[in-house]
């Protein structure tokens, strides 16, 4: 399954956010290759593997505030949209996405002295991040 295939599966919502993303790194970086755009587009991929919609999503960031690492390690649908970012990377890593992509995916819910992007991109793709 290639990256079309994983887009095609975003829900409307997360296209839109993924779009308006996409469009703030472009405008940020004056045209970045493709990849950092795919990188913008498929950052929350991961998301999909939990089958919750916006309202659910609210209680399990609600739940993650109060339960931590507890919450993040279960394996349910909460457990697994709180492991949307590795899940991401795992499925685009699949989809034979450029590194830039995948590590993207992995670390854009983490503290920047823990990013391997190049600093430049992960703060343009952070900063057009809003959520």
């Amino acid at each position: 399954m290639g990256e079309a295939a994983l887009w095609d599966q975003m829900s409307g919502a997360d296209r839109r956010h993924a779009v308006a993303v996409a469009r703030r790194v472009d405008d940020a970086l004056g045209h970045p290759e493709r990849a950092v755009l795919a990188a913008a587009l498929l950052h929350d991929i991961g998301k999909v593997d939990s089958g919750m919609g916006t309202p659910a999503r609210v209680v399990a960031t609600i739940v993650a505030m109060v339960g931590g690492q507890r919450a993040r390690s279960g394996t349910g649908r909460i457990g697994r949209y709180l492991r949307h970012p590795l899940i991401g990377s795992d499925l685009l890593l699949g989809a034979g996405s450029e590194p830039v992509t995948v590590a993207w995916a992995a670390e854009h819910h983490l503290p920047e002295r823990q990013w391997t992007v190049d600093p430049v991109i992960a703060r343009a793709l952070h900063a057009a991040d809003d959520d």
